[in-house]
């Protein structure tokens, strides 16, 4: 945990530093809750306190994304220390997911207009996520993404990209999967991902509202940890946020409050099963793995 924390602390002073070469910037501190998010391995539902530091900054070649989510689950989560033993009480577990990503415009860097049918410019991008999580499993994540992003036409933003992904991971179970091709420390096989994100302005009258959000479909990256074969992973987590600065006496956009929804299956690319029994029943080998469909109340505050 001590180890976890230092990591946390250390992406949110390197995210606070100043970007003087930035010619625009938004940061912004988020809170989102939810009660019924899924683990692997968990037949029972879980609620998590998620806090969040997101800094999005332009330059004259393009542009920069930074987020990092801390996350505390309830105690149907537990951390490493309640897993299965008496003498500590069961507490939730503890989980740091950081991503970045850099929008290299190619219309910028090439000097010419990108402008065809509903695309208006295109992008190279390329970044890397790392996740890790004081659970019995102990996952220790690190992704890397690369490919074209192109920028379509609509009020404020929405990006689709076509990236190459490469994944790492720990699995401490996998040991115990050994004869069957299972390892603790995995490195996946190259595969795709499609990954849209969004930000789109809906006026409800005098209020100011936006439905934002991302959405990522991996491909299936071959064996994990515990020899299972992976399939495709889709994620979706969506937003409809209200601008409420203006009953706060605050500059527009600075408070935002709203309901969003994330859905998620076949997480981590492990296939989706929501019992032992259909796990079995399967013949794949692999276990229990919930379907995430989760409704939550976010909040954010920008500066």
């Amino acid at each position: 945990m001590k180890k976890l924390t230092l990591t946390a602390l250390g992406i949110v002073a390197l995210a606070a530093l100043p970007v003087s070469a930035a010619d625009w910037s938004d940061t912004s501190f988020g809170y989102r809750y939810g009660t019924q998010f899924q683990e692997p391995a968990n037949p029972d539902s879980m609620a998590k306190n998620i806090f969040n530091l997101t800094h999005v900054s332009g330059y004259s070649l393009g542009s920069n994304f930074f987020s990092v989510d801390m996350l505390t689950s309830s105690a149907t989560d537990p951390s490493n220390n309640a897993q299965n033993n008496a003498n500590f009480a069961k507490q939730g577990a503890h989980e740091v997911y950081v991503s970045y990503k850099h929008n290299l415009s190619l219309g910028k860097v090439f000097d010419t207009k990108i402008d065809f049918g509903p695309v208006r410019g295109m992008d190279f991008s390329f970044g890397f996520d790392y996740a890790a999580k004081n659970t019995t499993f102990a996952p220790a994540v690190y992704k890397l993404m690369a490919g074209p992003t192109f920028n379509f036409k609509v009020p404020g933003f929405l990006n689709v990209s076509a990236l190459y992904y490469k994944e790492k991971n720990h699995n401490a179970f996998g040991g115990f999967r050994i004869p069957q091709g299972g390892t603790t420390d995995v490195v996946f096989k190259g595969t795709y991902q499609i990954a849209a994100a969004w930000g789109i302005p809906v006026a409800l009258g005098p209020v100011n509202t936006s439905v934002k959000g991302f959405a990522t479909f991996t491909g299936a990256k071959g064996k994990d940890g515990s020899a299972v074969e992976t399939k495709l992973e889709t994620l979706f987590r969506g937003f409809w946020m209200f601008d409420i600065s203006p009953v706060l006496g605050c500059k527009k956009n600075t408070w935002q409050i709203g309901p969003g929804f994330e859905y998620w299956d076949n997480k981590f690319g492990d296939p989706t099963y929501s019992t032992a029994a259909a796990a079995t029943a399967s013949g794949t080998g692999g276990g229990v793995n919930p379907k995430t469909t989760c409704v939550m109340a976010a909040l954010e505050i920008h500066f």
